[in-house]
Formats: C-alpha cells, structure tokens, sequence
C-alpha cells in the first residue's frame, strides 16, 4: 500500500472507523473513474472538495455526492487552488480523504449522501480509496454541517 494511503487508513481508524483502504489499479481521481473502479453508483462517491470562504478566507472542507455539484455561490465558497487545498488538508486534489487531514477542517456534508447505506471516498492519492457506511463517516466528522449542498 502506497505510504500516503496507510496513512490515511492509520488516521481514520484512530478516529473510530474501522475501515480497509483499498488500492485500485484504475484511476479514482474523477466520480464517475471511481464509481466505474468501485462499482457502485455516480452518486455514492462521496467527493472531499475543498474550498475557501469568501467571507473570511477560511478553508472549508465540502463532501459532496458524486453525481451533484456544490452550489458554491449560494454557500459563499470558491474552490481552493491546488496549492491551497494541499496545505490546508496535507493531500493533492484527486486524492484527498474526508477526514484525518493534517489539521481539522471545518466540514459541510452533502445530505444526499443519506440516500446511501454506504459511499466511496478518497484515500490520500488518486487510486486508493475505502468504503464506509454513511452514518459512521458523518459521524466521525467534527462538527459537520449536514445540508443541501447543490
């Protein structure tokens, strides 16, 4: 396993979820590559997009279904540039996971992601990712914000 996503996997089970990073010979950087690797549906890849607050320059932390689209302008957010999403999370976009960044985000949760039992998410690099049951990922996140996204 690549050393990045052992990282994540030692990260997320330190925060409760028991889960088994996987890593998968096909691309997972895109949610309909990931949905195609994993064999699940568009909208159970659960995309970790970053984004910063107009508002005060903070950086925001958007898990979004795989087959919606974040209404940015609504939520006052504009999507990070590569640089800005790697410091703030410790990840390169295509890779980043929803959790266990190298510090705590501030997190807005997709409800849609409810209409799944279990989704699909990035774990550190653009072929490794895990399985988790819905529940238990919002669960494990601090403080998140569970709303309409799109």
């Amino acid at each position: 396993m690549h050393p990045t996503a052992a990282k994540v996997q030692e990260r997320l089970r330190a925060r409760g979820l028991e889960v088994d990073v996987s890593v998968l010979p096909d691309s997972t950087r895109t949610a309909a590559e990931a949905a195609a690797a994993c064999g699940c549906d568009v909208g159970q890849i659960a995309k970790s997009l970053v984004f910063v607050r107009e508002a005060d320059g903070e950086v925001v932390m958007v898990l979004c279904a795989g087959d919606r689209r974040v209404a940015s302008d609504r939520l006052g957010l504009r999507p990070a540039t590569a640089d800005e999403a790697r410091a703030a999370t410790g990840f390169a976009i295509g890779g980043v996971p929803p959790l266990g960044h190298d510090r705590e985000l501030e997190t807005i949760a997709d409800e849609s992601l409810r209409r799944f039992r279990t989704v699909w998410c990035a774990a550190g690099t653009p072929h490794a990712v895990f399985s988790v049951d819905t529940e238990a990922l919002l669960a494990a996140l601090p403080g998140a914000h569970v709303v309409d996204v799109a």
